[in-house]
């Protein structure tokens, strides 16, 4: 994956790495390392003309690949990614719910570009969304349907067998929230 901030993607990559493996707790070693990467990135956007939707993709992307790279456990990296997201954009006043599907869509990419469990991912992702919902005070519910559409998007990008796996990770009540899904066209239309 070559992009014009794929700096971003491998410092990214190489701190989740590196927090992985000196703390073991891959829920908060990604939180804090996606809270600190993007607060960073976010105060200095205006001086390097990268937009917060761009940010977040870089580091989303990074903070995949890293947990892929040490074989950490999908669904808590993913978690950790939302709401290190949501941590991290809280003062760049982004809307919620479009940086919580932004987040879902670029962590499912990227998982599936790595080859990795693309239902456990979906989980964390709708996780990451319920506990980041309480923290920004907005439904969970809300929060895990941005997740769980974001995700479903992004699998559906990458095949049928893809879109299916994710759909039954997260049509399932996850802490006691159900994600509502808005089916895609070509969905609807291949049911």
């Amino acid at each position: 994956m070559q992009t014009k901030h794929s700096g971003m993607v491998e410092t990214v990559k190489d701190g989740m790495v590196g927090a992985i493996k000196g703390t073991g707790d891959i829920v908060q070693a990604t939180v804090d390392t996606i809270t600190k990467m993007l607060a960073t990135t976010i105060k200095d956007t205006g001086r390097v003309g990268t937009s917060v939707t761009d940010a977040i993709t870089d580091v989303a992307s990074g903070a995949i690949r890293g947990a892929a790279q040490v074989g950490a456990d999908l669904t808590k990296a993913a978690k950790g990614i939302v709401v290190g997201v949501l941590r991290g954009t809280r003062k760049a006043g982004t809307e919620v719910m479009g940086t919580i599907s932004q987040t879902a869509q670029v962590a499912i990419r990227d998982t599936a570009e790595v080859g990795g469990d693309l239902e456990a991912a979906a989980t964390g992702l709708v996780q990451g969304a319920i506990e980041g919902a309480k923290e920004m005070g907005v439904s969970a519910e809300d929060a895990a349907s941005a997740a769980a559409n974001g995700a479903l998007k992004a699998a559906g990008n990458v095949g049928s067998t893809a879109a299916e796996t994710v759909r039954k990770a997260v049509t399932r009540p996850i802490h006691g929230v159900k994600a509502v899904l808005k089916e895609p066209q070509w969905v609807a239309s291949n049911r």
